[in-house]
């Protein structure tokens, strides 16, 4: 059973996520009320996702998020944002910092349960394919320790930036459109969120670095595309 842990000091947002998530989603769910306890209840006892509200007392959600992904014990664990900012630019810095994905309230209970859920199966056992080690100039990535290295030296990937990785190398020098990226990746299809795909392929080339970045080319108004013999 997977476990979700959500942090949000609206009681009733907090018990309505609860009640949904285990009815419906089958997930054991505890809830807490600030960053603080949070951060401690995460790192004491790693949950499989976090529904991470940002206006938060104590430490908020955007310093949670960067805890969580500075610590190894979470920096995998994958985190939805919830939150009442409504700018693009508050969506981005979200995702810059490592959230999988950023819900704006008022939102439909159904919708965070379907996100949740395409979330939550990148992250099930790996298939047979899934063993392969996949190998592209100087990046080698190994997909059951879910490790990308460059030269030998381990790149820090969020779960997400290394799905994303993944999806590239194995359509390279096919181009990969955003929304197809959104559907295979993120597991789900939402037009208005394609900027997500970009922020999240500006993340991985500046964790990968040269020569690994200039792998991942941009075609411009379409999507992006892994170099066939970088």
């Amino acid at each position: 059973m997977n476990r979700v842990l959500i942090i949000e000091d609206d009681e009733d947002i907090a018990l309505s996520l609860k009640y949904n998530l285990e009815r419906d989603g089958g997930f054991k769910v505890e809830t807490v009320r600030d960053g603080d306890v949070g951060l401690r209840s995460a790192t004491s006892d790693c949950p499989d996702l976090i529904l991470l509200d940002l206006n938060l007392p104590g430490i908020d959600g955007l310093e949670v998020c960067r805890r969580l992904r500075a610590n190894s014990s979470t920096a995998n664990v994958p985190v939805i944002m919830l939150t009442a900012r409504v700018e693009e630019a508050d969506r981005i810095h979200g995702l810059d910092i490592g959230a999988d994905d950023y819900v704006t309230k008022p939102f439909s209970v159904h919708e965070v349960l379907a996100r949740v859920r395409a979330v939550l199966r990148r992250s099930g056992a790996p298939t047979e394919a899934e063993t392969e080690t996949l190998v592209a100039g100087a990046l080698r990535i190994d997909r059951p320790a879910r490790k990308a290295l460059v030269d030998g030296k381990e790149a820090i990937l969020t779960r997400r930036e290394f799905d994303l990785l993944v999806d590239l190398v194995e359509h390279r020098g096919r181009v990969r459109t955003r929304e197809r990226l959104l559907e295979e990746v993120w597991g789900y299809v939402h037009a208005g969120e394609t900027r997500t795909v970009d922020v999240h392929i500006r993340q991985l080339r500046k964790k990968l670095g040269p020569p690994a970045s200039s792998y991942i080319e941009t075609v411009v108004g379409v999507g992006y595309r892994f170099r066939e013999t970088p």
